[in-house]
């Protein structure tokens, strides 16, 4: 994921990168329970407190807004909430990496 905040295609200013990085690595330490790479889909299964969902919602909508190559889209809610993250093909690698975070700081 250091790579998907590093990336010429992403808008965030650079001294804002580590803070969106702290906050991806909160939310796979704190809420994911299962994370699911299969192509060019990452499926994070969460639970978590009560506003879980909309914390989600707004860091996948402030990180869409930065980097338009992602998609999220989430169903369930707090107790149980699926996040999927798709990717544009010619930026997998920052899915790779995102997925490879998200299981290493859930485990």
């Amino acid at each position: 994921m250091d790579s998907l905040l590093t990336t010429d295609a992403c808008t965030l200013p650079t001294t804002d990168r580590p803070l969106r990085l702290a906050e991806f690595d909160d939310l796979f330490e704190t809420s994911v329970h299962q994370a699911e790479f299969a192509g060019d889909l990452v499926r994070l299964q969460l639970t978590g407190e009560v506003g879980l969902e909309a914390r989600v919602r707004d860091l996948a909508e402030r990180e869409s807004a930065c980097c338009s190559f992602f998609t999220f889209e989430l169903t369930g809610d707090d107790e149980h909430l699926t996040l999927d993250i798709s990717v544009l093909p010619q930026h997998r690698d920052l899915l790779d990496d995102l997925a490879a975070r998200a299981r290493r700081l859930s485990a």
